[in-house]
């Protein structure tokens, strides 16, 4: 009888041992409730909240008009895609061995980043920690809330550190977009030069044809170039800067130290507005006229390559590209030359023949 018991109880070990093992939820091998740090199905994500172990903080959400940042911004698609694609194949190699647990735990207490996951429907998914790097950088830290162990945890095929994704920034998650809008979609563009305001002026999209007004003298060189103004319309379909520099240190002082290079506003036929003051930037380590002068800067004192920016009366201040904004940084003069005839060609007397 005793031997009939002790057997039962051996096959329901077993029994429960092949359950536990083939049948019971896993990720990468081990148990989910362990290290349940991979989202397969990241469509069902509707908020991602990560804070950094000081207190600083963002909330990245899911909405009918697409994904926010802090309710206010719009989510730059770049780093967006980057953690759902993290979220999505991160997975755990092997669970931290017993002799390295209270060093890594201890120093995860201090330093590590916390993620929350909610459904759609706001419920709790999940939530993790993220610390540091393992020595053969192959892979990083991470404990699931409610674990008894952190794991080591990357994607396959990457080698490196997965804290990085899992940005608590508010200037790394903001869509970049200063200008985007069609020329159907513009009422009105004004660009002034406050140092060469004979440079200035300001075009109405109208109803059929566009208009530029400009200094008196400047509109009576000629007839207005209707396809200049037209194209220039269309300069301002995703116009990007650079990145968000609002909260560094100086910054107000700086600004006022530098000479407003022009202010540009836009305007459109469903309310729209936006207006931008740029200002040039001081000559620094990395202005490449430093060594080679810019015939496009006065003296050589400010860099070539970048400006500083400020949107809608000192809210956001930003960098800028020339590159991006040359296209945008006309003359009214332009509007009204006429386009260059391409010259007669001379062609080789063997040709004519």
């Amino acid at each position: 009888m005793r031997k009939t018991i002790l057997y039962i109880l051996l096959l329901a070990v077993l029994g429960y041992g092949v359950y536990y093992f083939l049948f019971a939820k896993r990720e990468g091998g081990f148990p989910v409730e362990e290290a349940g740090f991979t989202v397969k199905d990241t469509a069902s994500i509707g908020k991602i909240f990560i804070v950094s172990a000081a207190g600083k903080s963002v909330l990245v959400e899911r909405t009918d008009s697409g994904w926010i940042v802090n309710k206010k911004y719009k989510v730059l698609k770049a780093p967006l895609r980057g953690l759902l694609r993290v979220l999505c194949e991160q997975t755990p190699l092997y669970p931290v061995p017993h002799s390295m647990h209270n060093t890594v735990v201890s120093s995860m207490a201090g330093t590590a980043i916390k993620v929350e996951l909610d459904d759609r429907k706001g419920e709790k998914m999940r939530v993790f920690y993220i610390g540091g790097e393992t020595k053969d950088f192959g892979g990083t830290y991470m404990l699931l809330e409610g674990a008894k162990r952190p794991y080591v945890v990357n994607m396959p095929g990457f080698k490196g550190y997965l804290a990085p994704f899992y940005t608590f920034s508010e200037g790394d998650w903001r869509d970049r977009t200063i200008f985007d809008l069609s020329p159907a979609q513009i009422k009105g563009i004004s660009v002034q030069y406050p140092e060469h305001p004979l440079n200035s002026f300001v075009l109405k999209a109208g109803q059929d044809k566009p208009s530029v007004e400009a200094n008196h003298d400047i509109m009576h060189m000629g007839s207005l170039n209707q396809r200049r103004a037209s194209v220039y319309l269309k300069f301002f379909e995703n116009v990007n800067c650079e990145g968000y520099l609002s909260g560094f240190k100086d910054m107000d002082s700086t600004l006022k130290a530098m000479p407003k290079y022009c202010s540009i506003e836009l305007s459109g036929k469903q309310g729209q507005f936006q207006h931008l003051d740029i200002y040039w930037m001081p000559l620094n380590r990395r202005s490449k006229n430093i060594t080679a002068p810019s015939p496009d800067v006065p003296d050589n004192k400010y860099d070539a390559d970048r400006f500083y920016a400020v949107m809608n009366n000192y809210r956001d201040t930003i960098m800028i590209q020339r590159s991006v904004f040359n296209k945008i940084f006309r003359s009214a003069y332009e509007f009204y030359q006429a386009d260059e005839v391409e010259p007669l060609k001379i062609l080789p007397e063997s040709v004519k023949k």
